[in-house]
């Protein structure tokens, strides 16, 4: 039996608007850098590299530059920080939009993204057009949490709490959506359900075993 839920809670990037983990490997392959080259080098020392420190904005777009191109270069290779900036904003998946204004009908939606204080909004894109399109996606939520503001961020246990108290619900009624591991750990470990994103396809699918959702 499927339980009921208050709420279902979502990632942004790589959720609703395709990986950037795709437009990373795009990059990699161009540039002659070995796979998953850009992953490794925010994995060393993940809660306090230049990525943590740009998502909490602790440094400006100029200072990750240089931060990430330092520890790039410490792995091997000399990668600019502001090619991997231009990356992270993914194509919009409708689907996964429908899907959410289906969960809309049977209870509370929030969003909690890890962002960084670039682009336009919460997005992080510099193109108008997609930044309104991905604004109209944001304002369905009925909570938003950015790591740029808040200046904390996923996986910081701190932040799954403060969306279930702004939307005043149970830990243990809600569904968490995530396309990284690490940021699932906290959310289940307060008992919510978690989905690890690893496709549309998959979400959906995953989705409707866990609500019992018609999502498509």
């Amino acid at each position: 039996m499927t339980r009921t839920f208050q709420a279902i809670i979502w990632d942004f990037g790589g959720v609703f608007t395709s990986s950037p983990f795709e437009a990373f490997n795009r990059y990699e392959a161009a540039s002659g850098l070995p796979v998953d080259f850009v992953r490794t080098v925010n994995s060393i020392n993940p809660l306090e590299n230049a990525w943590a420190k740009l998502e909490r904005s602790q440094v400006d777009a100029e200072t990750f530059d240089q931060l990430f191109r330092a520890e790039a270069v410490a792995l091997g290779h000399d990668v600019p920080g502001r090619d991997i900036l231009g990356l992270l904003s993914g194509s919009l998946r409708p689907r996964v939009v429908n899907a959410l204004k289906v969960c809309k009908t049977r209870g509370k939606a929030g969003c909690i993204t890890n962002n960084a204080p670039i682009g336009k909004g919460a997005s992080m894109t510099n193109d108008d057009a997609k930044a309104r399109e991905l604004a109209a996606v944001f304002d369905l939520f009925d909570h938003l949490i950015e790591s740029s503001k808040l200046g904390i961020r996923k996986p910081d246990p701190r932040i799954y709490a403060l969306m279930c108290e702004a939307l005043d619900v149970d830990p243990k009624a809600c569904v968490y959506l995530d396309d990284l591991g690490i940021n699932l750990k906290p959310a289940r470990e307060m008992g919510m359900a978690t989905i690890k994103v690893t496709s549309e396809e998959q979400l959906l699918t995953d989705l409707e075993a866990v609500t019992g959702y018609a999502l498509r």
